[in-house]
């Protein structure tokens, strides 16, 4: 079996959102800033694409962001705390009272 073909993880900041588009079809992680926090409101990928590791690679990119601007994170969405439940690693980036 063949290897899967990296996924290009795109910020679209217009959008307010980080994204990938596979197969025709968009996955996407939703977040708005406010201040120096930003909050993930919505983390979507498609049946279709379902299985692939998407959703965790457009939540590490979101996340990666955060920390290179600087900025905390308030992950609304119950993926997002999931993931972050699963990387210890990356809950030094909890706004103040956020909790996964």
């Amino acid at each position: 079996m063949a290897d899967a073909p990296p996924i290009d993880i795109v910020h679209n900041a217009d959008a307010r959102r980080f994204e990938t588009v596979i197969d025709g079809a968009l996955a996407r992680c939703d977040y708005r800033r406010v201040g120096s926090v930003l909050q993930i409101h919505h983390t979507e990928v498609p049946v279709a694409l379902e299985g692939r590791g998407i959703a965790g690679k457009l939540v590490a990119a979101t996340l990666e962001h955060a920390k290179a601007q600087g900025l905390k994170v308030a992950p609304y969405c119950s993926y997002v705390r999931s993931y972050m439940r699963r990387h210890p690693e990356t809950q030094a980036l909890l706004a103040p009272g956020q909790t996964v």
